[in-house]
């Protein structure tokens, strides 16, 4: 198991992404959060059942949008679960594996909410439609990243972050709105 090693001095809101493999969509998500937040969110991921590998069209979505993944590796969340663990504000799961899923009990006992995106690591076949899978998951995530950080987060109580984020989850960017 290896150690977390980011250390950043007082962060507005600590946030653990959560899928069940940690292999795209909460890598996707850790490095918007550590990318856009500016010093005022740390993100870190991690997976109930660790793939054990980053998805390569993730880093390289990553990459082309020119948001650094940094040492981004798939690992489990019980590196997050002892009591060496860094301290987190938010829990967010972004697939609806792990969010049914039995969590540890986190230290300082964070707030949660449910991101869900479609798994782009499911799509197969033609390159362009994995593409534009990693694309749509990466344009929702950023979507709701931005939402949060539009908010006054050293203000927020732990309900009023909950609320937010609950809510900021079901949200989705208005290209990707249901035609009505």
């Amino acid at each position: 198991m290896g150690q977390i090693d980011r250390q950043v001095s007082s962060p507005a809101l600590t946030v653990l992404c959560l899928c069940t493999g940690n292999s795209a969509r909460s890598i996707l998500l850790e490095a918007l959060f550590n990318h856009l937040g500016g010093g005022r969110v740390l993100a870190f991921s991690a997976g109930s059942r660790p793939t054990g590998r980053v998805n390569p069209n993730a880093l390289a979505l990553l990459g082309r949008r020119g948001v650094p993944a940094g040492a981004a590796r798939s690992k489990g969340w019980e590196e997050f679960a002892g009591p060496a663990a860094p301290r987190v504000d938010a829990v967010i799961t972004v697939c609806d594996a792990a969010a049914s899923e039995a969590c540890p009990v986190w230290p300082g006992h964070p707030v949660t909410a449910h991101w869900g995106v479609a798994d782009p690591a499911a799509v197969t076949g033609a390159p362009l439609a994995v593409e534009a899978a990693f694309n749509e998951a990466l344009t929702i995530l950023e979507h709701r990243v931005r939402a949060l950080l539009a908010l006054s987060l050293t203000s927020l109580t732990p309900a009023e972050l909950e609320g937010a984020l609950r809510r900021i989850g079901r949200s989705v960017p208005p290209a990707q709105c249901p035609e009505t």
